[in-house]
């Protein structure tokens, strides 16, 4: 069984994925400080509780688990923090994440898939944003992980690193057998945020912003499940272990809704109100973000599964009724 180091994989990306590559059979190795993620998300493979700076933790995780290849997802990701502590936002995003593939690189390991964002585009020129869209970042969030996709690019030219960049749009939803889901602190996203109000768990819901240049005014979001986007990671996998070269890609739908039309689904989906209000927009916010997503379907042969909007909130609801009740 080969062995897969999964930086951050005790978060909720993470955790699905490491679930999704033990389904295809490989060895999901955890690294992860727990700063943001849970060990109880950890099911599928061992767990090292550590943090990517430590060079010689990552050495000897690659020599004992005999590590293949390498996943990265441990960041922070919160546009508006980024905004107000943009140097938090460099130092982990950044520093941290060259430390680390410098680290598997001088240990031998030529293989990594980073976790990246919709957010590199900044404000889209084109109706839907393809790869080779100009990358101009808006808040420091998007501006950092840009600057790990360029330093990966000149580590693959120095090192032979081959790279596989993943730029998501909106991850959403919950694992369909409920073990794992989106849990975060503070919660910022929108569906586990409506949810929680839904179900009572949480306050009402604010939409941040209704004067967006969009049919009904706020801000509309390609929303990719979360299950299809950890199915991505494995095809990537499969490709790159199989001798693949190095891949920018989009990893979304191709279709926008707004949070208006999130609402309006939700209610269909779970057949209650969802109580919200309107509130300003947030910093850093562009209004639209919808992805040209014919490359990874043509490069990876990877279409999604789950991302309706029923899905994607039946599946959440159920993960966050499940906590609570």
């Amino acid at each position: 069984m080969r062995a897969i180091l999964v930086a951050g994989g005790a978060g909720y990306i993470g955790s699905q994925t490491c679930k999704a590559l033990s389904q295809a059979g490989y060895l999901p190795v955890t690294l992860d400080n727990l700063s943001t993620g849970y060990a109880e998300a950890v099911k599928w493979g061992p767990l090292i509780e550590g943090d990517l700076r430590d060079v010689d933790l990552v050495g000897r995780i690659v020599r004992e688990h005999e590590v293949v290849a390498a996943m990265h997802f441990a960041a922070c990701s919160l546009v508006g923090e980024s905004v107000a502590n943009p140097a938090k936002y460099y130092d982990n995003n950044v520093g941290a994440a060259v430390l680390f593939a410098k680290a598997l690189v001088d240990s031998g390991v030529k293989a990594l898939i980073f976790s990246s964002t919709a957010a590199v585009y900044g404000n889209p020129e084109t109706e839907l944003i393809a790869e080779d869209h100009p990358t101009r970042p808006i808040n420091p969030y998007g501006a950092s992980k840009l600057a790990f996709e360029q330093a990966l690019y000149w580590m693959a030219q120095a090192h032979g690193l081959v790279y596989t960049v993943l730029r998501y749009f909106n991850a959403a939803g919950a694992d369909l057998d409920g073990e794992v889901g989106e849990s975060h602190e503070p919660e910022t996203h929108l569906i586990p945020n409506l949810c929680k109000a839904v179900l009572g768990t949480g306050k009402p819901l604010t939409v941040f912003g209704d004067d967006y240049p969009t049919a009904d005014g706020t801000a509309m979001r390609d929303y990719i499940h979360v299950v299809d986007l950890a199915a991505a990671h494995v095809v990537a996998l499969g490709r790159m272990l199989a001798g693949g070269g190095c891949e920018t890609l989009n990893v979304g739908t191709g279709q926008g809704v707004t949070v208006a039309g999130v609402i309006r689904a939700a209610e269909a989906a779970l057949g209650k109100t969802v109580p919200h209000s309107i509130g300003p927009r947030r910093a850093g916010d562009p209004p639209v973000l919808v992805a040209d997503a014919a490359r990874i379907r043509r490069i990876l042969d990877w279409e999604p599964r789950y991302s309706d909007m029923e899905t994607i909130v039946r599946t959440a609801a159920a993960w966050q009724r499940d906590r609570f009740y």
